[in-house]
């Protein structure tokens, strides 16, 4: 019985030392690792979000580009951080569903190497295509694709967008050449040039060139059309059904993070993304801010990695 009730208070004063802790946090600057290079859409979010956040929290917030293994690099380094609330990884869809299924090394694993603290924002890819291709609509580039095997070559920056082509290119039946790159950057140059005829990419990177008539925007990939550009039909409008693939950014830091302190991140963040900064910025490159709990963005990244899975083992993609 005297085990029974040490180990009570014992557990008690632990709980009472993390609500404490709670309360002050933060009381340090906090660091917000992107991992990617600057200048691209999960950047770009992070940037604007930390922002609000260094406001929010009275504390700085300062974004880190650990850059490399399409994420895999950031987000290992940030698994392997203390638990403490001060090192966040702002996630997306190739570090927390789909780099598991398509790299055969990961020092990480999405599920059980971070707590889920909120999902910040979700924005489409847009397919375009050199304006030499003699197409002007995505039926026409999947006839064209048809009659001419293996005669397009695709362009992705990273695993992520390599599996939605894939996933799309099943649904169409056709198969084109995939080209990878290391960021949108190089791949837009490839596209510019002809190098690659065809590229999915996330809409605030590629719709400039689209808006200066340089390239083709044939369609968007989430299932309700961009407001930024209405007259882009989605894929799903143009006859693939279900076919709805968004690009999403998240935050989440290491395992055994104390609850307390992810819910007031969570609060946190839900708030910054409510500001009209956040908002307007976002709407600038079509991205819907978010808010979730964290056990709702747990939920999403469950099914997100569930949903990708099978597609990789439906398109024959090996971990490399």
């Amino acid at each position: 019985m005297k085990k029974v009730v040490k180990f009570a208070a014992a557990l008690a004063g632990s709980l009472l030392a993390v609500s404490a802790i709670a309360q002050t946090f933060p009381d340090r600057p906090i660091k917000l690792v992107v991992p990617f290079p600057p200048g691209g859409v999960t950047d770009i979010v992070a940037r604007t979000l930390s922002v609000k956040l260094t406001e929010e929290l009275k504390q700085s917030v300062i974004v880190e580009n650990r850059a490399g293994a399409s994420g895999a690099i950031g987000a290992e380094a940030v698994a392997r951080s203390a638990p403490d609330g001060y090192t966040w990884l702002m996630g997306n869809i190739s570090t927390l569903a789909i780099n598991q299924w398509t790299m055969a090394k990961l020092n990480y694993n999405p599920s059980t190497s971070f707590e889920p603290v909120a999902m910040v924002a979700v924005q489409p890819l847009l397919v375009a295509v050199n304006p030499t291709v003699p197409v002007n609509t995505l039926s026409e580039l999947v006839a064209y694709a048809k009659k001419n095997p293996g005669k397009l070559n695709y362009g992705t920056a990273g695993s992520s967008i390599h599996l939605a082509v894939e996933y799309f290119s099943g649904l169409a039946g056709i198969k084109m050449n995939h080209i990878p790159y290391k960021g949108s950057a190089p791949a837009i140059t490839d596209l510019l040039g002809g190098q690659i005829q065809v590229l999915f990419d996330p809409f605030s990177s590629i719709h400039p060139q689209v808006a200066s008539g340089k390239v083709k925007a044939l369609a968007i990939t989430t299932a309700d059309r961009s407001a930024v550009a209405p007259q882009v039909p989605t894929v799903i409008e143009l006859g693939f059904a279900g076919y709805d693939v968004s690009s999403w950014q998240g935050i989440v830091v290491p395992a055994g993070t104390p609850k307390d302190i992810v819910v007031k991140m969570n609060a946190a963040i839900n708030k910054a993304l409510q500001s009209k900064e956040v908002v307007d910025r976002f709407a600038q490159f079509s991205a819907v801010p978010t808010q979730w709990t964290p056990q709702q963005f747990g939920q999403y990244i469950s099914q997100e990695q569930t949903r990708w899975s099978k597609v990789a083992k439906d398109a024959g993609v090996v971990p490399e």
